[in-house]
């Protein structure tokens, strides 16, 4: 049986505090019913009427039904026998009539205080005004030194329609718990939060297949494996709504990787990850492989999106690597380290690739030369044909080799978002936004522009949800304004 939950009152006029108590109320319970004081029934002034009123109040997502009444608490309650009365903190010592009609049939009356629930940060998602505290004006010089033009993007936005990729890596669960700080523990220095809502996301290979389709790809397909668990359902769930095919194995052996943010207010006191790093079995990249191998044909890109969680074997990357190359497709790299875990170096040859600057170092052991040098370094290790090396608030440094001699190119990109929300997803939205315009056939000058222009727009939202190519194509537009 459903449980009903009875809020009642004037408001006269609905502010804030209204909303977060209706939010508390419908937690109680299943249904969340509000009662809202006839005009005739109000003891004070009327600023609204009781029309609007009800108007604002339905307009809420967490109230189920709502209704104007001259009935008395009391005889509401006795007409529609609610599970649970829920009234603001400040009744808690006053008389509480209906509380007797509610003892009769064994219903609660419950106190909320209305506090602020700071993880309303979902109200920081994707929308029109996103991008408005951008700095594109520290873009001019590289616009200038590289002849960005707004209509070469009309046609690779065109282009990008066409094309057919493929991405193989670990896909990554992101929860995100968000509540508010009570201060600091009395027996230990630990900070206590008391959580007051989590949000879910997918992560790693899956999000950044996501952000490929959403930005406008023809057509993508995910390649991974799973764990048998709650957060593998979650994503063979999910993963649906970003209209992305999906190959997905599973491993008993490991979990699905699951990676959890304590958050209060835009700030992230603790990560907790659940994941195994041992390496899949045979058969599991035989799977993968033949996979692949029957779609490789339609594939214009394949993107490794690798967190070094064992999923993808030098054996297996080179077998793919090999195949990409019978089949003329472009192979995009990205490995993640993980506790410290993680060698960009070992995908040789390809298209592009796009470390931060911590892979980078790791992977060449290398903590004392300037970024040109390691640029250097990694590409006389590797030799990817495209290298930008990601600074996260500083921007991104771009390096052109030149597989012939000395003769390279370096420039560099400044963030423009300098007040990030949520700094999870901006490599992977990095990743899929410079592979599909490489792909496309841009320079990487301007594929790096429009993607740092994604990444801000993806720091400037709670959690890692596919970047909107509408979002992207406008913000585009605006930069090359200012």
């Amino acid at each position: 049986m459903k449980r009903n939950i009875l809020v009642q009152g004037n408001f006269d006029v609905l502010h804030p505090g209204h909303i977060r108590l209706l939010k508390f109320a419908k937690e109680c319970g299943d249904r969340l019913i509000v009662a809202i004081n006839a005009d005739s029934a109000m003891t004070i002034s009327v600023q609204i009427g009781e029309k609007h009123r009800l108007e604002m109040v339905r307009s809420l997502e967490c109230v189920d039904e709502a209704f104007v009444t001259e009935l008395t608490p009391v005889e509401v309650v006795t007409k529609y026998r609610p599970s649970v009365v829920v009234k603001g903190k400040e009744f808690e010592s006053q008389i509480n009539l209906e509380l007797d009609e509610l003892n009769v049939y064994g219903g609660k009356l419950i106190f909320g205080s209305g506090e602020f629930d700071i993880a309303s940060e979902q109200l920081y998602r994707q929308s029109s005004d996103l991008d408005k505290g951008f700095s594109y004006k520290e873009l001019g010089g590289y616009i200038q030194r590289h002849l960005i033009r707004e209509t070469d993007f009309r046609s690779l936005f065109a282009k990008i329609a066409e094309l057919n990729v493929g991405v193989i890596g670990d896909v990554i669960v992101d929860e995100y718990v968000q509540g508010n700080a009570v201060g600091l523990s009395q027996e230990d220095p630990t900070i206590v939060m008391t959580p007051s809502r989590t949000d879910i996301f997918l992560g790693g290979a899956a999000i950044t297949a996501g952000h490929i389709r959403s930005i406008g790809a023809k057509q993508v397909s995910l390649f991974s494996v799973l764990g048998s668990d709650l957060q593998a359902d979650y994503v063979r769930r999910s993963i649906q709504k970003y209209k992305v095919e999906h190959y997905f194995f599973v491993d008993e052996s490991r979990p699905t990787p699951l990676k959890t943010r304590y958050r209060v207010e835009k700030q992230t006191l603790l990560r907790v990850n659940q994941v195994r790093h041992h390496q899949i079995s045979s058969e599991l990249q035989n799977n993968l492989f033949t996979e692949i191998e029957k779609k490789i044909v339609a594939l214009d890109v394949l993107v490794f999106s690798d967190f070094n969680y064992g999923l993808l074997p030098q054996s297996l990357v080179d077998q793919i690597c090999m195949l990409c190359q019978l089949h003329n497709v472009k192979v995009v790299a990205d490995s993640q380290t993980s506790s410290q875990v993680g060698n960009i170096s070992r995908y040789k040859n390809v298209f592009l690739m796009t470390p931060t600057e911590k892979e980078v170092r790791i992977a060449l052991n290398n903590s004392d030369d300037g970024l040109v040098i390691l640029a250097k370094k990694l590409c006389e290790e590797s030799a990817p044909k495209n290298l930008v090396i990601t600074l996260g608030g500083e921007g991104s440094f771009i390096h052109l080799p030149d597989l012939e001699g000395n003769n390279w190119k370096n420039d560099r990109l400044p963030a423009i978002n300098n007040n990030a929300i949520d700094p999870a997803g901006a490599g992977d939205c990095y990743l899929a936004t410079c592979s599909l315009f490489m792909a496309a056939g841009s320079s990487l000058w301007q594929a790096s522009y429009v993607a740092n222009i994604a990444a801000a727009c993806q720091v400037d939202t709670l959690g890692n949800v596919p970047l909107q190519y509408e979002l992207l194509q406008r913000s585009v537009a605006r930069s090359l304004k200012c």
